[in-house]
């Protein structure tokens, strides 16, 4: 089957700029496809050209199988109906209540007034805001707002929904709460998401796939496990980190080599890649070890990590220890 949203090629240009570089990606039908990167990165970009708010530069861009950069206007809002969109900002009518909100776009698309209102109560029974119904925006929390904004984005029955820095505004804990009702829309109701976030803990919790954007360039894209796992990227390794943590930043090493005087090393923790034979026969060389450093995380049926290590003993055992562990998984030197 083809992919439900492809990118072939695209270049997008603001006055001679280039925004998006020659980009190709693929998004399947049902998944959760993250795309993250820093701000000038073109995230935002990228997203508006799938509902053509933005147009094409230059290349093709397919939605179910249709290149919309050749439709007419008209033919574009049909399009748009099949396309929900949730902002970091809500977007919502302050002088429209709750219902009014989540109706819009239902009128909009015609529907009659009793098929309206039956479709409201529907979402706002599964977003859980039932009883905010006749209450206006400005009487909402941040993330009742955001569940609005949800709601009102799948009002037409969407295959597909854009959820542009939904979280951005929102504290941790309501962050989480938007991010399990948008996994429930996309298990629940066969959504096809597309996620756009400078927030690689948004993707880990979220995505099935994801992309990573730097400079208007697609660099990086893979399932979440691989890319987590094995980040192949600077730019990528420097978000993966930012939720593993489980290397040392130079203030932290700083510290441990003035608390650790033994060799330190930084050792890579997959499922596939197992160290503890090694360790158990460091002994036997004469070489203690200690963990001072690391973090192991779970991500589906996948764990990974790293840990870093002091190891203390002789130079020539220290050394076979250190080659053992090069045998079976990635080593990095921290120490020296």
């Amino acid at each position: 089957m083809s992919p439900l949203i492809e990118f072939r090629g695209v270049t997008k240009s603001f006055g001679g700029t280039a925004a998006l570089s020659d980009v190709d990606l693929a998004v399947e039908a049902g998944e959760v496809f993250a795309v993250i990167g820093h701000s000038g990165a073109g995230k935002s970009t990228l997203v508006r050209l799938v509902n053509a708010l933005e147009k094409v530069t230059s290349g093709s861009l397919l939605v179910d199988g249709v290149d919309i950069t050749t439709l007419p206007e008209r033919r574009l809002r049909e399009v748009r109906l099949g396309i929900g969109m949730v902002f970091q900002q809500f977007n919502l009518f302050r002088s429209r209540t709750v219902f009014a909100n989540v109706a819009y776009p239902l009128k909009v698309a015609g529907w009659a007034k009793a098929d309206r209102a039956e479709r409201v109560t529907e979402l706002l029974n599964f977003v859980g805001l039932v009883d905010k119904a006749w209450q206006y925006p400005d009487q909402l929390s941040g993330g009742q707002k955001q569940r609005v904004g949800i709601a009102r984005a799948l009002a037409t029955n969407p295959r597909i929904l854009l959820a542009d820095e939904a979280t951005s505004a929102l504290d941790p804990e309501t962050t989480g709460e938007v991010l399990r009702l948008l996994k429930r829309v996309n298990t629940e109701f066969g959504v096809t998401i597309v996620v756009i976030t400078h927030e690689m803990e948004v993707v880990r919790e979220i995505a099935d796939r994801v992309a990573v954007l730097e400079g208007g360039r697609v660099v990086e894209v893979g399932p979440l496990h691989e890319v987590f796992a094995d980040p192949r990227q600077r730019i990528t390794q420097r978000f993966v980190q930012t939720v593993l943590r489980d290397r040392p930043d130079a203030e932290a090493l700083a510290r441990l080599r003035e608390r650790h005087p033994g060799r330190l090393v930084t050792a890579r923790l997959r499922d596939d890649q197992r160290i503890g034979a090694v360790l158990s026969a460091a002994g036997s060389r004469g070489v203690r070890f200690e963990v001072v450093h690391g973090a192991v995380r779970e991500l589906g049926a996948a764990s990974f990590g790293s840990l870093t290590l002091e190891l203390v003993g002789p130079d020539d055992g220290v050394a076979e220890v250190v080659a053992g562990l090069r045998a079976v998984t990635e080593v990095e030197e921290v120490g020296r």
